[in-house]
């Protein structure tokens, strides 16, 4: 009984921890503030070294794998100095003794299929199978899988055996987003950035500190090559970067916060990377309604409607960065704000939820609304007054003028 009442008391004090609280947690933490300095210390001073051997390896982008903004050619290997950015600090500063060690053990062969591609050339299938390959060794080795879902109002489902399959589903997955949004300056880094800083600070406030640590040497990673690859970008962190990146942010999310029973377990990672997420699901059911693979290349992705509506490449990475930040605020609102806490609805804590989550919503409509993906028609259909007047181009033409894969 004492284990279970010290068990119990633990639990009440993490959720009362406030964010400021968690916060402190944070910044007093060596391996947290240790290993996000000399990650990013790492990543500023390798990554004009990966500069100087793409092109003796042939690491160079072109754009004969997918659309790509860029004219001449850049290196794109830049995610070498990443993978050591993260794993250096990493094995020195942390225990390594739970999930952590089989998502470290993983990491190097994700990126190892990453340089692969960026090398000679992947297909997708094959990437995706390579990826979820490599997250069997934390999911069966160590057991990393989240068993349940928590739902507000419809309460926690143990999903029993199906937890294996999901979780190596869900890190694949992710992985493959974070790829796919890489294709403009400073857009995936940034992103991953973000996402990496919320991870750490609800891992912290769950009491899960070793992936808080590893979620903030991952932050300071990205942050580090964000010193190279703003626009104009000198290098590209490539497929070697981002599905590493990518694999890491699916297994922080299971790790840090799915595999916990909170209710906002479910719903914090998927605001997390909403935009992704967004992205990626927009422009698969764009290329389904046109009768073309899901995988092909094209210029649907959102940072190629910023563009063509005269966005310069900083104006859109600073749009989308700032539309990831607001949906990860919102998840970090409803974690520290929460509308039931101890299970018990606060009357304060949903309006301010409520008020908050019209903003959030408002904000993404009027993002979609300006990338026409939500056009006035649309609008028209739900009774509202047309706001623009220049539909007049035929969607399927515009599309096929699209498709492709030509820059």
């Amino acid at each position: 009984m004492r284990q279970s009442d010290a068990l119990a008391e633990d639990c009440i004090t993490l959720l009362r921890m406030s964010l400021w609280d968690t916060l402190g947690k944070l910044l007093g933490e060596r391996s947290v503030v240790l290993g996000f300095v000399i990650a990013a210390a790492i990543v500023l001073v390798g990554t004009p070294l990966t500069i100087r051997l793409s092109g003796r390896i042939g690491g160079v982008e072109s754009s004969d794998d997918r659309p790509r903004i860029h004219r001449g050619p850049i290196p794109r290997i830049g995610g070498l100095a990443i993978v050591a950015g993260i794993l250096i600090p990493a094995l020195v500063l942390l225990d390594n003794d739970r999930a952590s060690e089989g998502i470290l053990i993983g990491l190097p062969l994700v990126a190892a299929v990453g340089l692969v591609d960026d090398l000679r050339g992947l297909r997708p299938r094959v990437k995706f199978i390579a990826v979820g390959l490599a997250a069997l060794i934390p999911v069966a080795g160590w057991d990393m899988t989240f068993h349940q879902f928590n739902l507000p109002l419809i309460g926690a489902h143990d999903i029993g055996w199906m937890a294996y399959p999901l979780t190596v589903l869900w890190i694949t997955v992710v992985a493959n987003l974070v790829n796919l949004i890489d294709g403009m300056d400073a857009l995936a880094a940034g992103i991953v950035c973000i996402a990496a800083a919320a991870f750490a600070i609800l891992a912290a406030s769950f009491g899960r500190m070793e992936i808080a640590a590893l979620s903030a040497i991952t932050c300071g990673a990205t942050l580090g090559f964000l010193r190279h690859n703003y626009h104009p970008a000198k290098v590209f962190m490539g497929d070697t970067g981002a599905l590493t990146l990518g694999y890491l942010v699916g297994s922080l999310a299971v790790e840090g916060v799915l595999k916990t029973t909170a209710t906002i377990a479910l719903v914090a990672p998927l605001l997390v990377i909403s935009v992704p997420i967004l992205d990626t699901s927009f422009v698969v059911l764009k290329r389904l309604k046109y009768h073309r693979p899901p995988w092909s290349p094209d210029h649907n992705h959102f940072y190629h409607r910023f563009l063509r509506i005269g966005f310069t490449q900083r104006r859109t990475a600073a749009y989308l960065h700032a539309w990831s930040t607001l949906l990860a605020g919102y998840a970090l609102l409803l974690r520290f704000v929460p509308p039931r806490p101890y299970g018990i609805w606060n009357l304060g804590n949903t309006l301010i939820g409520a008020a908050a989550g019209l903003l959030v919503i408002a904000t993404s409509v009027y993002m979609v609304y300006s990338l026409e993906i939500i056009k006035a028609r649309h609008l028209q259909a739900f009774g509202l007054r047309r706001l623009r007047q220049d539909e007049t181009e035929p969607e399927g033409a515009v599309e096929e003028a699209l498709t492709a894969g030509r820059p």
